[in-house]
């Protein structure tokens, strides 16, 4: 069996009656799908106020199987207390899954799942055992492609959805109901137009650690965060991103979104 270990990965196991019904009420993604077909849907948890808490994977490995929910595991404390908030009387339960994350790239295995952001993160898999020593760049391939992860462009009370790709890499869907931040982030959607977000930089020079700022003509312009092989995905105003931009001592140039 192929596949590397995804690191920091906490992995759920949810049921109950109400399982889907709960979650479809609560995050960005349709997840009903799930109902009558296996399937992993990428979604988050918001605040009221639509701003990003935790973003997660939602699987149903068969149609007789409990969801799953894999979860960075810096996040999962606190989105455990939140989603037990929200339970009221609801059947659901949410119990630890010994289970661990497996990703790869190539030929999907039998158990394994196409990763639902983009095809060049390949698949994931949940296994009894834990997988290979991680030895795919992944950050390459995340800045390649202008793909956040969470705890570095994804920043809990922080980040909303459409400034950090979620509509571009499948994890809303606006054709759903109601959820938790789902007004905030329609009207992001449909009245205003995007000033700020996600996008990737040429760097030359020394890269400056995650969350530098970035300074265009002396003025703040946005933040620096992954970087490899000579580009950085950027957080950016886009009224001063087009010019010379300044980070730690690094210079940048704006690229786009591929």
């Amino acid at each position: 069996m192929t596949g590397e270990a995804a690191a920091d990965r906490t992995i759920w196991h949810v049921t109950g009656t109400d399982a889907l019904h709960f979650l479809q009420g609560l995050v960005s993604n349709d997840v009903t799908p799930l109902q009558s077909a296996p399937g992993i849907v990428w979604a988050a948890l918001l605040t009221p106020q639509g701003k990003y808490l935790a973003d997660f994977f939602v699987i149903r490995r068969g149609v007789q199987d409990s969801i799953l929910i894999d979860i960075a595991t810096t996040l999962a404390p606190a989105t455990l207390r939140r989603l037990t908030m929200y339970r009221l009387r609801a059947d659901v339960q949410i119990a630890p899954a010994p289970l661990h994350a497996i990703r790869g790239l190539g030929p999907a295995p039998d158990d394994a799942m196409a990763d639902p952001r983009h095809p060049a993160l390949g698949w994931r898999a949940w296994r009894d055992a834990p997988g290979a020593p991680p030895g795919v760049d992944w950050d390459a391939i995340r800045v390649a492609h202008c793909i956040p992860e969470s705890g570095i462009e994804l920043i809990p009370d922080e980040s909303y959805l459409l400034e950090t790709g979620f509509e571009r890499l499948h994890g809303v869907d606006f054709r759903k109901g109601c959820y938790v931040g789902q007004e905030v982030t329609a009207r992001m959607k449909h009245k205003t137009e995007l000033r700020k977000g996600l996008t990737r930089v040429s760097v030359t020079g020394t890269a400056p650690p995650p969350g530098t700022e970035i300074l265009a003509d002396g003025k703040p312009a946005g933040m620096i965060f992954t970087h490899s092989h000579g580009e950085a995905i950027a957080y950016l105003r886009f009224d001063r991103a087009e010019g010379a931009l300044i980070s730690g001592t690094a210079s940048l140039r704006l690229i786009g979104v591929v």
